[in-house]
C-alpha cells in the first residue's frame, strides 16, 4: 500500500512541476518584466504601426528622425523611460518639457500620432512609453542605421515635473559631469560614448553654441572662445552662427551628417566636435579608448562592431527607470495623465 502511495506521488511530479513553473511565469509577467514582442498577442499590429508613422513622417521630413533619437534620451534620461517628457506643460503648469534643457525638442506630435492610431487597433493597450523607444528605434534604421529588437512592456509614468529635468546632460558638461550623470542612470563610459554618437545624424542650433564661441571662461580669465577649438574650425563654426544668433542650424557630424556611421568619433578625435559636450569625450584616458577604438579603419572589420554595440547602448538606455506591472498607467491620449 505505502509502495502504491509512492508511486502515485512520484508521477505526479512532473505535473507538478510543470504548475510551478507556469506560476513562476505568471509571477514574472506580473511584475512587468520587460520583453521582445511584448504586443505580439495584446495587439499585434503595434511596432508595424509605429515603423509605418515614423517612416511617413521621416520621408516628409528627414530631420524628424534624429529629433525622434533625441527624444528618446530625453525621456529615458529624466525619471526613465516612462513618457514624462510628453506631458504638455504650459500655463500655470509647469511639465518636464518647459525645462530649457528641453530646448528645441521634436517628435513629440510623431509619437501621439502613432498612438492615436494605436487606440484605434487596441484601445488602453500600447503605452507611450513604448511608443517613444519603438519609434527611436525605427528611426534609427530609417537613417541607415542597424536593426535590432528593442523589449516593451513599459507603462507611463504619472509624474511630469518642470525640474527633474536639471539632471538631463548639458551641453556645457564636462567629462566629469557626463560621466556622473551616466552611471547614474547605470550607464558607463562606453555607452557615454556610443550614445553620443547618435550625433552621427542631426543637427544643433547656434543657441547650443553661443558659450563655447563666444562667452568661454578662459584660463587666464575673462571669456571668449572655447580655446581648444581648431582656429580654422573655430572660424567656420562663427561663420556659421554669430553673436546672438538663437536659430541657425549646423550638423552635429562635420561632413557627414547625412549618414549613420562613426565620422562623429573620428571628428572628436581630431578635434572637429561641434558642441562642447561632444567634445569632452576626448578629454578622459577611458572615454578617449573608447572613442578610438571606433573610428580606427581596422575596427569596420576586426572590431569592436559598433552598430551593433550602438543597438545594444540603445537597448540599455531603454530600460533606464521603467514603470512596469502594475504600476503607472497607459495613457489614452500622450500628452495628458488618464
Amino acid at each position: 500500500m505505502a509502495r502504491r502511495c509512492s508511486s502515485g506521488s512520484s508521477s505526479n511530479v512532473p505535473a507538478l512541476l510543470a504548475v510551478a513553473s507556469l506560476l513562476l511565469l505568471l509571477v514574472g509577467l506580473s511584475d512587468g518584466q520587460l520583453q521582445v514582442g511584448f504586443y505580439s498577442k495584446s495587439c499585434p499590429g503595434a511596432e508595424s504601426t509605429v515603423a509605418s508613422v515614423v517612416r511617413q513622417s521621416g520621408n516628409a521630413d528627414r530631420t524628424i528622425l534624429p529629433a525622434l533619437l533625441r527624444l528618446q534620451f530625453h525621456d529615458c534620461f529624466v525619471r526613465g523611460c516612462d513618457g514624462s517628457v510628453l506631458i504638455k506643460g504650459g500655463g500655470a503648469s509647469k511639465a518636464e518639457v518647459d525645462n530649457s534643457k528641453h530646448q528645441g525638442l521634436r517628435g513629440l506630435e510623431i509619437i501621439e500620432g502613432a498612438k492615436t492610431q494605436l487606440e484605434a487597433q487596441c484601445p488602453g493597450v500600447v503605452s507611450c512609453a513604448d511608443i517613444v523607444v519603438l519609434a527611436a528605434r525605427d528611426a534609427v534604421a530609417f537613417t541607415g542605421g542597424p536593426s535590432f529588437d528593442v523589449p516593451t512592456g513599459r507603462r507611463d509614468g504619472k509624474v511630469s515635473n518642470l525640474r527633474d529635468a536639471d539632471a538631463l546632460p548639458d551641453v556645457h558638461d564636462g567629462i566629469d559631469a557626463l560621466r556622473s550623470k551616466f552611471r547614474a542612470n547605470g550607464l558607463d563610459e562606453k555607452d557615454l560614448v556610443l550614445l553620443t554618437a547618435a550625433h552621427t545624424v542631426g543637427t544643433t542650433a547656434c543657441f547650443f553654441l553661443q558659450d563655447r564661441l563666444y562667452n568661454f571662461p578662459l584660463p587666464g580669465g575673462g571669456r571668449g572662445s572655447d580655446p581648444t577649438i581648431p582656429p580654422g574650425f573655430l572660424s567656420e563654426l562663427k561663420s556659421r552662427c554669430a553673436p546672438g544668433d538663437f536659430n541657425t542650424r549646423l550638423p552635429l557630424d562635420r561632413g557627414s551628417e547625412g549618414v549613420f556611421d562613426t565620422s562623429i568619433l573620428r571628428n572628436i578625435r581630431n578635434g572637429f566636435a561641434v558642441i562642447g559636450s561632444d567634445a569632452a569625450l576626448y578629454n578622459d584616458t577611458a572615454t578617449v579608448d573608447v572613442v578610438d577604438s571606433y573610428s580606427g579603419l581596422l575596427s569596420n572589420f576586426f572590431g569592436p562592431y559598433f552598430r551593433q554595440d550602438f543597438a545594444d547602448a540603445m537597448v540599455r538606455m531603454g530600460s533606464i527607470g521603467v514603470v512596469t506591472g502594475s504600476n503607472g498607467e497607459v495613457r489614452k491620449v500622450c500628452s495628458k495623465f488618464n
